[in-house]
């Protein structure tokens, strides 16, 4: 096919094809296609493969000449494309930048417009600095620890029939709304709910409305909700509740001792085993909180210093996937039903797009710019490097390392930890060309708090 071409970059990470395809070759095409609708169709009045092309031009002329014109242009792209690298993202449709003219005899000339992979810059941080907040494991935290190990192997025990349910105690209640003459309004009836009092794991938060109460009491309690509270279909509003306490249990925390340690787990002997266990993983855990941290940092110090624009289409990708891994992890088989889901909270699908997008744009780009340093590096991830992390894996769970390698396999995940040993080596590249300070003392439970 005689095909001359231009391709001109554009903004925003675009580019616009131009082709002209000769006249002669446009003849060809058109024929090609007449002849071989002339050998398949059927029409009355004629055998198949009899059909004149006069009879099919005058009957289907101008329907001819648009799919001639639609399959000219397939085969002109795919043609012009051919050993370019400004080439179309495989999920961005591209557009017609302008309604062509097709004319048999002539050139036929038109100009596509699509979306093509951003060119990535990656941004010098040399310089810039890390500041991390000082923390270190405190005896309090260590405690905390150790109760929380006490609370997950207390037993549970019926409380004595007659005893007041206090804080801490485990009830079970039947509670429904209800009405001014005490009747249960249908649908917010609720039986055998169990929680902790004090721990406010309910929806009305009636814990201290519970305590004091004997196991077999029922009473009304009227509440009013404050305008900002934490379930907005009961913000500002006063309902009328029937509670009834059916069960109460208490916990028996076990003493701190050897047997403590060798319930939890048989890998300990002593009391002091399972502690230094359990101050091996704080530390760990703030070992990774700060590196979390300071990753943060080269992330946002290489956003701001690099030249990326991304593809609408890329983003329009990304939340597409979001919406995919929302879907499935509420099971649902279906847009409407999600549709239907967030239209009840009073939200459309548009402003959750819109709550997402910044987040989108910033993994997108992260990614972008890592993958770039990855492979300007020219970093790899070693068998041995591979094999370190299967184990230090299997070291943090109940694995064995064969396990944990045999799971990576199976889930054909093998190549994405390849890739984030290669981040992390990228990582530790990048911040060991920023100037890292200790920044003001942080507690460690307050390094943990949510957008810390």
């Amino acid at each position: 096919m005689n095909v001359t071409k231009n391709i001109e970059k554009l903004d925003n990470s675009a580019a616009r094809l131009s082709i002209t395809v000769g006249a002669a070759d446009v003849q060809a095409s058109y024929d090609a296609m007449i002849k071989d609708y002339a050998k398949n169709v059927r029409l009355d009045g004629f055998r198949k493969g009899k059909v004149p092309t006069t009879i099919l031009e005058r009957k289907f002329g101008p329907q001819l000449k648009s799919e001639a014109m639609a399959k000219l242009m397939e085969d002109a792209v795919q043609e012009a494309l051919e050993g370019e690298t400004l080439v179309p993202l495989a999920y961005a449709q591209p557009s017609v930048d302008a309604e062509p003219v097709f004319e048999l005899g002539k050139d036929f000339t038109f100009s596509i417009k699509y979306d093509v992979f951003p060119e990535v810059v990656p941004g010098d941080v040399t310089g810039a600095e890390i500041e991390l907040p000082a923390c270190s494991i405190a005896k309090a935290d260590e405690d905390r620890e150790m109760d929380e190990v006490r609370e997950r192997n207390a037993l549970v025990m019926d409380r004595a029939d007659g005893a007041k349910a206090r804080k801490g105690d485990i009830a079970t209640v039947d509670y429904a709304e209800v009405d001014e003459a005490d009747a249960p309004l249908k649908g917010s009836e609720r039986q055998d709910f169990v929680f902790e009092l004090g721990s406010g794991h309910n929806l009305y938060k009636f814990d201290d409305d519970v305590i004091g109460m004997k196991k077999g009491d029922s009473k009304i309690i009227e509440k009013t909700f404050p305008a900002d509270f934490e379930y907005t279909e009961l913000a500002g509003q006063t309902k009328r509740l029937s509670v009834s306490l059916t069960k109460l249990k208490e916990k028996k925390l076990p003493e701190l001792d050897d047997d403590l340690a060798q319930d939890v787990s048989e890998k300990y002997k002593t009391l002091d085993d399972l502690k230094a266990d359990l101050k091996a993983k704080l530390e760990k855990r703030l070992a990774d909180r700060l590196k979390s941290l300071g990753e943060k940092v080269v992330v946002d110090a290489l956003l701001e210093k690099t030249t990326l624009v991304l593809p609408p289409s890329m983003i329009e990708a990304e939340l597409e996937i979001r919406k995919r891994n929302l879907m499935q992890r509420m099971g649902l088989d279906g847009e409407e039903k999600l549709e239907h889901i967030v239209g009840m909270s009073g939200r459309s699908m548009q402003s959750l797009y819109d709550e997402w997008r910044p987040d989108a744009e910033r993994a997108i780009k992260t990614r972008l710019i890592l993958d770039k340093l990855v492979s300007e590096g020219s970093y790899t991830a070693s068998d041995d490097e591979v094999a370190a992390e299967f184990a230090k894996m299997a070291e943090e769970s109940s694995m064995s390392v064969d396990e944990v390698k045999a799971e990576y396999e199976r889930r054909g995940m093998l190549e994405y930890l390849k890739d984030r040993i290669k981040e992390d080596k990228v990582m530790a590249g990048l911040m060991a060309k920023m100037k890292t300070r200790k920044g003001k003392k942080v507690a460690f439970v307050d390094l943990f708090k949510e957008n810390e």
